[in-house]
């Protein structure tokens, strides 16, 4: 089971920190990553890490202004999120590729186990 939590309503260039508790099974040999969902159909690659945490990939719309990182003894993962704009505004979702198919999954449909979402709000 994954928990995302930390969301929020924020005002623009403010920061939050989000967070993925993994409860049930050991994240530490996964790759693991996070994605959003504005209104509408499509949920969109925001940042992966790989299973050591010393390499990560980020989507160009954050690059510079989000971290992604993770505590394997917590069995956590973290989103740190700055600079934050309206339109960052959506549904965060963790997520975890236990099979690993391509190194550096950016499609949702690569992943197989999905946290609940957590809301982050960015006003003007």
């Amino acid at each position: 089971q994954l928990v995302e939590s930390g969301g929020g309503l924020v005002q623009a260039g403010d920061s939050l920190r989000l967070s993925c508790a993994a409860s049930g099974r050991t994240i530490s040999r996964y790759f693991m990553a996070w994605f959003r969902q504005a209104p509408g159909p499509e949920r969109e690659f925001v940042a992966g890490i790989n299973w050591s945490g010393d390499s990560a990939d980020y989507a160009d719309f954050v690059k510079g202004r989000f971290t992604i990182s993770r505590d394997n003894a917590k069995n956590t993962l973290y989103l740190q999120m700055n600079s934050l704009k309206t339109e960052d505004t959506a549904v965060y979702y963790c997520a975890v590729d236990t099979v690993l198919i391509t190194p550096w999954p950016r499609g949702a449909y690569e992943y197989d186990y999905w946290g609940q979402g957590t809301q982050v709000t960015v006003s003007s």
